[in-house]
């Protein structure tokens, strides 16, 4: 990639030649490849340079001055822009180049990419702790719904254990409580031994009359 930088060599505006020498020395201190286009002596140049700066650069009367920069076709910017740059330190990426080691805007742009890391690891711990809050949400609505369980298995326990204490003492009654019809039974051989004894009675009179009559 090379940087172009659009001048006006013969130009006679006093501003314009020194705002050109000092986007061409900056570039010439810090060893980075230029092309310098004369836009005064070539009308290709001039031609080019006004078609390719951006409409919202360009003067109200559409005619762009230099200097110009550009990094092969893509457009940089104006001095306004690489001035600021150069105040901000951020020079090589307004020019679309990789800071050399060791200078500022390497150091800038470490910085920024350890405040990135810091982030993504701080979302990343939360990520995980909202991870481990979900996981121990769920431990307790399981715990929660064994201990219902739990619940609901003591109380049908306790429960049969109730309807059998119930059903113990009727049993009980129902051993000691003779049936009507051992009841009738008993009643019927009451009768039959008065009975008998009566006609045991009767035929032991009949004996001593008989005695008695001989």
């Amino acid at each position: 990639m090379v940087i172009k930088v659009f001048v006006a060599t013969s130009s006679g505006s006093t501003a314009i030649k020194k705002k050109q020498q000092e986007v061409v020395g900056f570039l010439e201190a810090n060893k980075i490849d230029f092309q310098q286009m004369d836009i005064a002596g070539d009308e290709d140049n001039r031609k080019w340079m006004r078609e390719n700066v951006p409409g919202e650069k360009k003067p109200q009367n559409g005619i762009p001055l230099p200097p110009q920069i550009f990094n092969e076709e893509r457009y940089c910017g104006d001095f306004e822009s690489f001035f600021s740059a150069k105040e901000e330190n951020i020079i090589y990426s307004f020019l679309g180049l990789a800071p050399p080691p060791g200078t500022k805007e390497t150091e800038k742009s470490d910085a920024k990419e350890e405040k990135s890391d810091a982030v993504e690891e701080k979302s990343e711990a939360m990520e995980k702790s909202e991870a481990t809050e979900e996981k121990s949400e769920a431990t307790e609505e399981k715990s929660e719904a064994t201990e219902e369980k739990s619940e609901a298995v003591e109380e049908t326990e306790t429960h049969t254990e109730d309807k059998a204490d119930e059903g113990a003492p009727e049993e009980a009654q129902s051993d000691q409580a003779p049936s009507e019809d051992q009841q009738e039974n008993e009643e019927e051989h009451a009768v039959t031994g008065e009975e008998e004894e009566k006609q045991e009675e009767g035929e032991g009179n009949e004996e001593v009359e008989e005695q008695e009559e001989s």
